[in-house]
């Protein structure tokens, strides 16, 4: 039996529901670029290898690449975020605009857009190069506006954090969205999550929450680890992303864990963007949230096959 089935869904009325729901993500983005080509030689400079590069691609990241997973999915995606007012700041618009996701970029003329360059050669890394500052004061302040005049007008509410400085206002924009009666789900950051209280959802991955909980013995601690941090923030839930060993969602009537529908792991990037995003959709579009848990764990499966940044489309699954 489909997870469709499980919880009495068809392709045509979950699509139905997808389409009216409305999700509003807000938080740190950036551009991936890739520089794709071939080493044979080693540079006669230094003891590295030299990369011949052929072509080169442009994908969104972090909170962008949130909000194309949910557009990608067939929902309607907002994306509130900061960026610098130059060419990679444009480049990103233009990607958003042609994934059909709807921008509210606050533009600060005095940083750059947060830019991820990888160069890959024979389908391995070679190197990540990062370019970032965070943003200004002013223009954050307007983007906390901007997030009380948009946040009625949707269903659920993402804050996908990268530690970039563009969710500085998080508590606020937690409080703002619960007294709108507005679900807040949370991708963490660091090792305070005294911030993130009161939201509805946070969903860590493994390495993440024991940095914040401690290390566990088995998984009769790790439900206690979790339900103590559920509770002192006063969460409705925690989802823990557990890599290989699949995720396991805590809420106060206790765990429910849905093991990994990945049949071939090729890159983990952005798989966190994904689980968020569809987890979010899917709530928006009235589901409950064990059910949104199970088509999460679809769509990740979907998208650690493929090479970095990457979303899941409706039909892949449906199909998974």
């Amino acid at each position: 039996m489909s997870v469709l089935e499980n919880w009495g869904l068809t392709p045509e009325t979950l699509s139905s529901r997808l389409a009216a729901a409305k999700v509003l993500v807000v938080g740190d983005v950036m551009l991936d670029r890739y520089w794709f080509g071939d080493v044979n030689r080693i540079s006669p400079e230094a003891p590295v290898p030299v990369a011949r590069i052929d072509r080169s691609e442009e994908r969104a990241g972090g909170a962008a690449n949130v909000a194309r997973n949910i557009a990608s999915l067939g929902g309607q995606a907002t994306l509130l975020s900061v960026v610098g007012d130059d060419e990679p700041g444009r480049a990103l618009e233009a990607l958003m605009r042609a994934d059909g996701v709807r921008t509210e970029f606050r533009r600060d003329a005095s940083i750059s857009t947060t830019i991820k360059l990888r160069v890959v050669a024979r389908q391995q890394q070679l190197i990540r190069l990062d370019f970032e500052d965070a943003p200004s004061h002013e223009v954050l302040a307007d983007s906390l506006d901007a997030f009380e005049a948009a946040v009625d007008g949707h269903d659920v509410v993402i804050l996908s954090d990268y530690g970039k400085g563009g969710l500085a206002h998080v508590t606020k924009m937690i409080e703002a969205a619960r007294r709108h009666g507005k679900p807040v789900l949370i991708d963490p950051k660091g090792d305070d999550y005294a911030k993130y209280a009161g939201a509805t959802l946070l969903t860590p991955n493994r390495s993440e929450f024991r940095e914040v909980a401690g290390s566990w013995k088995g998984e009769e601690e790790l439900v206690r680890k979790a339900d103590a941090l559920r509770r002192e923030l006063a969460l409705d839930a925690l989802l823990v992303t557990r890599s290989e060993e699949g995720m396991t969602l805590f809420t106060q009537d206790g765990a429910l864990h849905q093991p990994t529908l990945a049949r071939e792991v090729y890159d983990v990037s952005g798989a966190g963007d994904t689980v968020i995003g569809t987890l979010g959709l899917m709530m928006a579009a009235g589901l409950p949230m064990p059910a949104a848990m199970s088509l999460a764990n679809a769509a990740a499966g979907v998208v650690v096959a493929k090479l970095g940044t990457a979303v899941c489309s409706r039909q892949e699954l449906f199909a998974a």
